[in-house]
């Protein structure tokens, strides 16, 4: 791959608001920002009901939060979408949502993640898998899995896979255990006919909590993703430990001043997968690759219990 004003490789995170406080993600971005580093930020948009939530982190009904977002978009960071709020939604619910997101950023979102508690996910639990991986996943999970997520199933209450698809380009599904993204998942963005509601998939690289996160952008892993050249779209929460008592974590701050020091393009994922899908001639994913990149999916998440 080549990248934009001759950089090596390529370097975004989207990072899911769960946990999310003011004074770590003020913490967390004011590094970033200082770092000349853009990426995205997923969001809530609407408050949760206190009886029903199932994460503290901050929605965009918090006026100091929102404010907070504002500014960080006026930045050149990227604001997604994580689901509408931090629990189980209807498709009224989840319109409404989306409306109050573009009310506040001035466009829809343009990438987006599941949350994994909300039942209106798109093409989650089982439903993520094909074949011979899904019938492995459901006894591996006894079978809990296979009715989790509803937003794609047409005439249930909390589907929304049609507002998804005229206004979201880019949707997370597989998280896996390795730098470069794109080395694991070469096709993507990439279009899949049998879960057409999603407009393109995006994979990622774990790093949901802080030991997962300096695992992932270690050294030697950081010196692998400049040699192949290749692509990261890390998976993380911010509000997972990443700074206490408003300091960043001393090896957190080592790895991510290490990496901007390297030739990286360092952007938003929508821009990343803007500039990828420019590259394909053909989307749609083939079963073959998919089943693979399926497989190594499962043997990540057994071994590592990964999203």
């Amino acid at each position: 791959m080549l990248w934009p004003d001759g950089k090596r490789f390529a370097f975004s995170i989207f990072d899911d608001p769960d946990s999310q406080t003011m004074q770590g993600s003020t913490t967390v971005y004011g590094f970033l920002s200082d770092l000349g580093v853009r990426t995205t930020i997923g969001v809530w948009p609407v408050a949760a009901d206190p009886t029903l939530r199932s994460d503290p982190g901050l929605t965009c009904a918090d006026p100091e939060y929102l404010k907070w977002i504002l500014e960080l978009q006026s930045r050149g960071f990227e604001i997604g979408f994580h689901n509408a709020t931090s629990h189980t939604s209807t498709r009224e619910q989840t319109a409404s949502a989306l409306a109050q997101f573009e009310r506040y950023f001035g466009a829809p979102p343009i990438t987006m993640s599941n949350h994994y508690h909300s039942r209106e996910a798109l093409y989650w639990g089982a439903d993520r898998l094909s074949g011979f991986q899904r019938k492995l996943y459901n006894l591996a999970t006894r079978g809990k899995n296979q009715s989790i997520s509803f937003g794609h199933r047409v005439g249930h209450p909390m589907f929304w896979g049609d507002l998804a698809q005229k206004t979201i380009r880019y949707c997370r599904n597989f998280v896996l255990g390795d730098i470069n993204t794109l080395k694991q998942c070469p096709a993507m963005p990439y279009h899949d006919p049998d879960r057409a509601f999603v407009n393109y998939w995006y994979a990622s690289s774990e790093g949901a909590n802080l030991r997962s996160c300096l695992d992932r952008i270690s050294e030697r892993d950081q010196d692998r993703l400049e040699e192949e050249g290749g692509a990261c779209i890390l998976y993380v929460h911010f509000g997972h430990g990443f700074q206490e008592s408003g300091q960043i974590h001393v090896r957190f701050r080592h790895l991510m001043e290490r990496l901007v020091a390297r030739q990286g393009w360092f952007v938003p994922v929508a821009d990343l997968l803007d500039y990828l899908l420019a590259q394909r001639k053909d989307t749609a994913i083939q079963p073959q690759q998919r089943a693979a990149m399926e497989r190594r999916w499962l043997l990540h998440k057994f071994r590592h219990g990964s999203e």
